[in-house]
């Protein structure tokens, strides 16, 4: 767009700010509208494979995210009961070979204070708190957003990037279906020094299991672990990730488990339960000057370790759509074309690895590890992360 747009972004997580970054870059006066009081966010870690990282390279900020970050040596299956191992792929230097960055594993607050500091060092007063958006109203020149404290903006085009909870998505679509999927989530933190050396490894590993898998890896070095679960149950149903629940209702939920998982569990500080819904995949995520992206217009179940890499991906194409593009017609559309078939395939590859991770196959000894030695067949595993790795946001056509 030969004339830089006012952008307005309604939202100031990881894709708001990486969208936030890369309009910057290009000339784009972009203001970023946040409902909190002050910038945080919530005590959990991240994956993000070559795909992300390629984007953290392009808008400056990844030698900073490595030196917060640890890369793995690699990632393993482990069976719920026996503790079985099964290596699935290196990672660390290999990523950075095979596909030009690395894979790396960080606390979400981490990337969100470093996202934070570089819109910071482009505009100053680019981030607004205490901004909770009310409506959100287009006219033929423009978009006026209106808050609840009674303040109101005005933008050329506007962005919707608040979340699996949108308001943006809202406006524009109405609420959309969401069903609960029977699937309770637990997420902790755990300081490295309440667990035993041999359960600090550098690492990814994923426990699979009857109606449950559990993963858990490191964060800054090893300093931290990152441990997150998901267990069939139908009993809660509150969606948020900061309802605190108990170590004991947390050990209850793994009955039989090996005796390493309840190590971990016992080890968190303080473990956190919210209620996984499953959406369908939006087939548009625009409507006339204003659009949508990450959990706004995409939401998918966290199995495939691609929620934030996703949202990444999107802000750094939404920008060059509106660099390459004569007119936000123009721009919107090419960014939808751009992303809406591959953030579906992902949503769909999460749900899939749902089943994987929970068959009832794995409930018994002797079928468990022929049911492993088959879905986790390292022609299948490369199938299913090859095509995600190996995107490139910096040059898929807009």
């Amino acid at each position: 767009m030969t004339d830089r747009a006012k952008i307005a972004i309604v939202g100031a997580g990881i894709g708001g700010l990486t969208a936030a970054i890369a309009l910057l870059r290009r000339g784009f006066d972009v203001t970023v509208f946040e409902q909190a009081p002050e910038l945080a966010e919530v005590g959990a870690g991240l994956q993000l494979s070559a795909n992300a990282t390629r984007v953290l390279d392009a808008i400056g900020v990844l030698d900073r995210v490595v030196a917060v970050s640890s890369q793995l040596e690699g990632k393993e299956i482990r069976l719920w009961n026996t503790g079985q191992m099964w290596k699935l792929f290196d990672l660390g230097t290999e990523s950075v070979e095979r596909y030009g960055f690395p894979y790396v594993t960080l606390h979400r607050a981490d990337l969100h204070q470093i996202l934070a500091d570089q819109v910071h060092a482009l505009a100053p007063d680019a981030i607004r708190l205490n901004h909770k958006l009310a409506d959100i109203v287009q006219d033929a020149n423009g978009v006026t957003l209106s808050f609840e404290d009674g303040s109101s903006a005005r933008a050329d085009l506007a962005v919707g990037a608040d979340g699996v909870h949108s308001k943006v998505r809202q406006t524009l679509f109405g609420a959309g279906p969401a069903h609960f999927m029977g699937i309770v989530a637990w997420r902790g933190v755990i300081p490295a020094e309440r667990l035993p050396e041999r359960l600090v490894r550098q690492v990814g590993t994923n426990w699979v299991g009857p109606g449950g898998h559990v993963i858990h890896y490191p964060l800054r070095g090893g300093e931290l672990m990152n441990f997150t679960s998901v267990v069939e149950r139908k009993d809660w149903q509150v969606e948020s990730w900061s309802f605190a629940g108990t170590n004991a209702e947390y050990h209850a939920d793994y009955p039989g488990w090996n005796e390493d998982v309840h190590t971990y569990i016992e080890a968190i500080p303080q473990p956190f339960k919210w209620a996984l819904m499953g959406r369908p995949p939006m087939t548009e995520w625009t409507r006339g000057r204003v659009t949508l992206l990450g959990d706004a217009c995409h939401p998918m179940l966290p199995f495939l370790a691609q929620g934030a890499a996703m949202a990444i991906e999107d802000g750094l194409i939404l920008a060059r759509a509106l660099e390459a593009n004569p007119g936000h017609d123009a721009a919107f559309r090419a960014y939808g074309n751009a992303r809406i078939e591959r953030t579906t395939k992902v949503v769909n590859g999460a749900a899939d690895n749902a089943t994987r991770f929970h068959n009832p196959a794995l409930a018994h000894a002797e079928g468990a590890a022929a049911y492993v030695d088959r879905e986790w067949e390292p022609e299948l595993v490369r199938q299913r992360y090859e095509w995600l790795f190996r995107y490139d946001a910096t040059a898929v056509e807009v």
